[in-house]
């Protein structure tokens, strides 16, 4: 009898020194990794939220740049370390269409990494060479069609988020237009400029300051509906393009098997941050807006996508370079 109650003293006193130990998360530092060079978009996100986050819980939350590789080694570091939340990632919509077409990634794309949450989603810009008669979507469409093939379209390489969109849009468009991939979205946007490159669908900051400032044509967003930030553009999905849409979105990983605890936690203190004026402010800055789900449906975002990609990417013959 007093064996058993030892035994159960000690199975209870487990259980309370582990959700004390859950309960303290973070206990120390926290490091967030961004599989892409200083500078970009992920990197901007993960600096703002990483301030906000080092507020919330008294602990530092360090950046860590571990580019290459379209993001694949960053995000392979994050998958094989410890599984208790004090190494993160954060990266971009391009880890979905990436793994739909890298057969060979050094991870799983959907078992070897812990869901947290969306955390930011934006559209891109459909733009053309100022040189191009069409102003409207329409009229882009009409001249497509009528010239299967003639119009280009650049994007920033074979199996970039933007060629997904630009072929997504084309068949829900009924258009065909040629692809001319670049090493970067700066010559591409170089080259839209210039025009030498017909067609562009690129993110707002890439592009919207050259619109604005009359070097490129903005026609319309490829969101369902008119983007706060440049709500002036019409929606493809309303000119043309019936049920068309395509987000780029940013969102947290952690390594898989994070206990369940520890991912809700996170994901509750993001959703404080996330409704912050400031940290929307520097969202749109971006061309994003603060996105909110829970673990699960984040999960779903990522497997259905994958699976979208592969699709398009099996019926365009989108490869790698």
């Amino acid at each position: 009898m007093k064996r058993s109650l030892l035994i159960l003293l000690f199975v209870l006193l487990g259980f309370s020194s582990s959700a004390m130990a859950q309960a303290k998360y973070p206990a120390r530092p926290v490091t967030i990794v961004v599989p892409y060079p200083p500078g970009g978009s992920n990197d901007t996100f993960a600096r703002a939220l990483g301030k906000k986050l080092s507020d919330a819980w008294g602990q530092p939350v360090i950046i860590e740049n571990r580019g290459g590789a379209g993001g694949s080694i960053g995000a392979a570091y994050v998958s094989k370390q410890p599984a208790d939340g004090y190494i993160l990632v954060l990266q971009s919509s391009s880890f979905t269409t990436n793994a739909a077409i890298q057969p060979n990634l050094p991870f799983d794309p959907v078992k070897d990494f812990t869901p947290i949450t969306m955390v930011a989603r934006g559209p891109m810009v459909l733009t053309v060479a100022n040189r191009m008669a069409p102003k409207t979507i329409a009229e882009l469409i009409a001249l497509a069609k009528a010239q299967p093939g003639k119009l280009n379209f650049g994007s920033s390489g074979a199996g970039s988020t933007n060629q997904f969109a630009t072929e997504l849009w084309m068949a829900a468009a009924g258009v065909q237009m040629t692809h001319v991939p670049y090493k970067g979205m700066a010559p591409a946007v170089t080259d839209l400029v210039g025009g030498h490159v017909d067609v562009l669908f690129a993110s707002l900051p890439s592009v919207y300051a050259h619109t604005k400032a009359g070097k490129a044509r903005a026609l319309g967003v490829t969101s369902l509906t008119p983007f706060s930030a440049a709500p002036e553009l019409p929606a493809l999905a309303q000119n043309g393009a019936p049920g068309f849409s395509f987000d780029l979105w940013w969102g947290v990983w952690g390594p898989p098997g994070m206990a369940q605890d520890v991912v809700a936690k996170i994901n509750a203190d993001l959703q404080k941050i996330l409704v912050a004026p400031d940290v929307k402010e520097i969202f749109l800055r971006e061309g994003a807006e603060a996105a909110q789900t829970t673990p699960a449906g984040f999960a779903r975002t990522i497997s259905s996508e994958i699976e979208q990609w592969k699709k398009v990417a099996a019926k365009a013959g989108i490869k790698p370079e």
